[in-house]
């Protein structure tokens, strides 16, 4: 194993001493946890998604695994009857491995998602050099079943195509900036132009798309599209804002009391150094932004 996954791994002295380090940002390390962070959250008026933490999995145990993890967390969630559906990571269950591999077990869970009353489950993007293969098991899984939706990262040039495709097949998507550290040749680095591109795909998707999540905690971001909803008459029920658990609540809290639609993202489970690592710190932003985020209210 190598230094930095053994680092990370779930029973390193990191991960036991250190989750201080990032419970304002993982609802916990089970499903018990995730689960009443997400009743709080629904108190709240507030939706959710589930995600259960791990990536970049190379043996089929463990990818099989996680697909039984995702089966336990959609019957906890029928149980209990939260407002809540679930996102997963495609490495996580195998893409690494083998494409068609992880297909199947994405197949499974969206089988499963069906017996719920949100049987929605989105796809995570992950970094560039899987970006064509999360799309094209997406289209794949899109076509079969249904329930099924992409995230798209506003920050990558090829995203305005992307966007384009999505709103063709009447799918839906979520919208963020981008959290990895990707070159210049494929993705834009001044946050200026990320905003531009991201506002740009953003009023295609609200104007045209079926169902959009807005993903941003970026304040600037979040009354632009405000005010583009307003001026295009464009009801509040035809999309809904997205952020992350433990960032910018107050913000969150705000929405909410607007009026608007908001789901929460709420990562958990043991894997959460590698989590908090490649989200959080992995870009310089994203670690000035996450500092901020736990002296804010």
């Amino acid at each position: 194993m190598a230094a930095f996954d053994r680092f990370f791994a779930p029973d390193s002295t990191f991960q036991r001493r250190f989750f201080f380090l990032a419970k304002r940002f993982v609802a916990g390390k089970d499903i018990a946890a995730a689960m009443a962070a997400v009743r709080e959250l629904n108190d709240a008026g507030i939706s959710a998604s589930l995600d259960f933490l791990g990536e970049d999995v190379l043996e089929r145990a463990a990818a099989l695994k996680t697909r039984e993890t995702y089966m336990e967390i959609l019957d906890a969630i029928q149980k209990t009857g939260v407002d809540c559906n679930v996102s997963v990571k495609l490495t996580a269950l195998g893409l690494l491995i083998d494409e068609d591999f992880a297909y199947d077990n994405l197949g499974a869970i969206l089988v499963r998602a069906q017996a719920n009353v949100d049987p929605f489950v989105r796809i995570d993007m992950e970094g560039s050099a899987v970006t064509g293969a999360t799309l094209r098991v997406f289209e794949r899984a899109y076509a079969a079943y249904g329930n099924v939706g992409s995230v798209l990262q506003a920050y990558l040039k090829r995203t305005p195509r992307d966007v384009e495709r999505m709103i063709e097949l009447r799918a839906r998507v979520r919208l963020c900036k981008g959290a990895y550290n990707e070159p210049p040749s494929i993705a834009y680095k001044e946050m200026p132009r990320i905003r531009e591109q991201y506002m740009q795909c953003a009023r295609e998707l609200l104007t045209r798309g079926n169902y959009p999540g807005i993903a941003t905690h970026d304040r600037r971001l979040i009354a632009a599209v405000k005010e583009f909803v307003k001026v295009n008459d464009i009801a509040r029920d035809r999309f809904e804002f997205q952020m992350i658990f433990g960032v910018r609540p107050q913000l969150q809290r705000e929405l909410v009391r607007e009026g608007y639609r908001l789901r929460v993202y709420v990562p958990f489970g043991t894997h959460w150094a590698a989590y908090f690592y490649r989200r959080v710190a992995e870009r310089k932003e994203n670690l000035l932004f996450a500092l901020s985020s736990i002296f804010s209210r």
